[in-house]
């Protein structure tokens, strides 16, 4: 388990997490911030000059989990960790890999006015011999209150918000105890085993009046996705795409109304795995429709339609092309192979449908569910 202490310079937040150690049995204190310093001192000088904050570094996000996890098996646990992280999709990212390890996240932020926060900030001790350091922290730690109330709309969304303008650091670790024993703070977030192989998948395409395609805002990744997700073992791909629509949206289709679109091969890229990606056009959604959406809240935070121009702006550049391309295919009743999101080169190639030899233009129906079951 997980106890994430949020909140911005002059909360308490370390304070608060030395206390919180001491009142949960068998806790450690975790503090992500070592990671960030040690990957700052292993990368390359150039690097980790041009580095303002830790958190942009993917390794970070990526690393924080697996530290998390790897700790969780020396100690019984809960960590206490006392971090600030105001962008939320640097939220999804790491609570999303949390949970895929089936670790249980409770999420808490340390609240007080901006008054008192100032007040703190402005009265922290200075570094001795380094008065220039000491003002520059406190500007930067004042400059950091206008992120904190940008943020402050998600995390009270997100999190359990602890007003600690009037407790000291004990009184408030004994409220998060409490709140900690009744599960009040703990995030809703869909635990999926992290799969090592590569995968296939089932996507959705819907569409409103101006041809605007849905997407949906996942609570555990940071780029918006696709209504969709893995084909089950013994599952086949349209079963699969009803089931998740059914389960996502709570829109309940038949088969007959889906039609391929496309199918892409997309490969592993680091910690993200790869495999066949298909895409279904599910029709359109008409206001009536539209108001049965139901979305799951361990999963999914928000649906929006959207053009391709500003789908830009919320998918994975792969994702991006791979909906250009779909889109395209709709316009054009056509089915379409691609790779990376990318219409396949012509001739033999070594990765995707091309390695059961088959090519784009040999696509059918039977081939393809042949390539997937080999998949």
């Amino acid at each position: 388990m997980i106890v994430w202490v949020n909140g911005t310079f002059g909360a308490g937040k370390t304070s608060v997490c030395r206390e919180l150690v001491e009142l949960l049995p068998g806790s450690l204190l975790y503090d992500p911030e070592l990671v960030g310093l040690g990957l700052a001192r292993m990368l390359p000088p150039d690097r980790a000059a041009g580095l303002a904050d830790f958190q942009d570094l993917p390794s970070w996000r990526r690393l924080v989990p697996e530290v998390a996890a790897a700790l969780l098996g020396e100690v019984p646990g809960p960590l206490v960790v006392p971090m600030t992280v105001l962008r939320e999709d640097y939220r999804d990212e790491i609570f999303g890999g949390l949970a895929s390890r089936g670790l249980a996240v409770h999420h808490f932020v340390l609240d007080a006015a901006e008054t008192i926060l100032r007040a703190r900030i402005e009265g922290h001790d200075a570094h001795p011999g380094e008065p220039e350091r000491s003002a520059g922290t406190r500007d930067l730690r004042l400059e950091h209150l206008a992120r904190y109330r940008a943020a402050r709309r998600w995390l009270s969304r997100d999190a359990e918000l602890v007003d600690t303008g009037g407790l000291t650091a004990r009184q408030t670790a004994e409220r998060l105890a409490v709140l900690v024993g009744e599960g009040a703070a703990r995030c809703p977030i869909v635990q999926s085993a992290d799969a090592t192989g590569d995968t296939v998948a089932a996507a959705v395409l819907f569409f409103d009046e101006q041809d605007r395609v849905l997407l949906v805002d996942p609570v555990y990744k940071p780029a918006w996705e696709f209504p969709g997700g893995v084909v089950e073992r013994g599952e086949a791909p349209t079963d699969a795409a009803l089931r998740e629509t059914d389960e996502e949206l709570g829109l309940q289709l038949d088969a007959g109304d889906l039609r391929l679109l496309a199918v892409d091969w997309e490969p592993r890229t680091g910690p993200r795995r790869g495999g066949l990606r298909l895409v279904y056009d599910g029709g359109r959604l008409d206001a009536k429709a539209r108001q049965r959406l139901r979305l799951p809240a361990e999963e999914l935070r928000a649906w929006r339609f959207v053009t391709l121009e500003e789908a830009a702006a919320l998918l994975t550049p792969g994702r991006h092309r791979r909906l250009a391309a779909a889109l395209d295919a709709r316009r054009r009743g056509e089915l379409r192979y691609l790779e990376a999101g990318r219409p396949a080169a012509e001739g033999p190639a070594p990765h995707g449908l091309a390695a059961h030899g088959l090519t784009p233009d040999g696509l059918t129906a039977d081939s393809l569910a042949g390539a997937v079951d080999a998949a």
